[in-house]
């Protein structure tokens, strides 16, 4: 039986990983980030996705991440899995532990490296979703990972009745209407890229996979609650304000980013594992400017976010 999916909605962090001072996974200071984005008022978790570093982990560590975050979420909200492995027989057995540990559902990642066929894409997404009973989550990141979830992947895949959501990364609005279109409610559909997060959400995505939550997850739950109010004019104030942040998510150094507002926020760690390297120099800089100055600034935010 499909594991329920009706709690998969709302602001849903990418979580990310933290690394000790010698770069092994300390577990402790991962589930404190995690366990402060919950008690934050997140909706949902995903865990050793992009912005996890998922594929700076050895496999030993994504299980012990996984069974950390479901561990420290005690059920308070859904965690769902990042697969992201190099075949598709990695994927499956990924899987197959992760459904054992215990998480809430996979997002399910192209292969990595290689870049498939559309026919080759359908059959891995199928393979990985029947090895397991757990609802799937397809991930649709062309930009990063060179493989798009087109309107014929969708059809081909509306047979396997656990892949139930996607998460739309591409920076086009247009597909949310486009899919709806095709496809009703089929498929559940979730904002992927946070500079344009609110599109998605007024275009029907039901909930917002974000990677500047990590930094500031009260402003971004706050944009959330005033698309379910219908107030735009608040959104609208939040999202401006957040905007030169949420740009930082579609960077091809997003996580390093992430990692910095995450740091300079007291949240947690900038360290990152190679071959990714912390920011430095003009970068850094300028991350460090956009964080401050939204921090700073904030405080114009005090009557939309209570």
């Amino acid at each position: 039986m499909i594991r329920d999916v009706s709690r998969w909605r709302g602001v849903v962090p990418a979580a990310t990983t933290q690394f000790g001072t010698d770069m092994s996974v300390d577990i402790d200071a991962t589930q404190r980030v995690q366990d402060a984005l919950i008690r934050d008022g997140v909706h949902g978790l995903i865990a050793i996705g992009t912005v996890g570093e998922n594929n700076s982990l050895e496999p030993d560590e994504k299980i012990a991440v996984l069974a950390a975050a479901v561990e420290v979420a005690a059920g308070r909200v859904p965690v769902i899995a990042g697969v992201c492995e190099l075949t598709t027989a990695r994927a499956v057995a990924f899987a197959r532990a992760a459904e054992d540990i215990g998480v809430s559902g996979l997002m399910v990642l192209p292969a990595m490296v290689y870049v498939p066929t559309e026919a080759e894409l359908v059959a891995h997404f199928r393979a990985v979703a029947t090895s397991t009973y757990l609802p799937v989550m397809l991930y649709n990141n062309p930009p990063a990972y060179r493989a798009e979830v087109t309107m014929r992947t969708l059809a081909a895949l509306a047979d396997v009745k656990n892949v139930v959501a996607l998460k739309e990364s591409t920076p086009d609005p247009r597909r949310f209407t486009d899919i709806h279109n095709a496809f009703g409610d089929r498929y559940a559909l979730f904002a992927g890229l946070d500079d344009v997060a609110l599109e998605g959400l007024l275009l029907g995505a039901r909930g917002w996979v974000s990677g500047l939550t990590n930094a500031f997850p009260q402003e971004s739950l706050a944009l959330w609650k005033a698309v379910q109010r219908g107030d735009l004019a608040q959104a609208l104030i939040i999202y401006r304000w957040f905007m030169p942040l949420l740009h930082l998510d579609a960077a091809h150094d997003l996580v390093q980013a992430i990692k910095l507002a995450e740091t300079i926020m007291g949240r947690g760690s900038e360290r990152v594992r190679m071959p990714r390297m912390p920011l430095t120099g003009t970068r850094y800089n300028e991350v460090k400017r956009l964080v401050e100055t939204a921090a700073a600034t904030r405080a114009c935010l005090s009557d939309v976010v209570a």
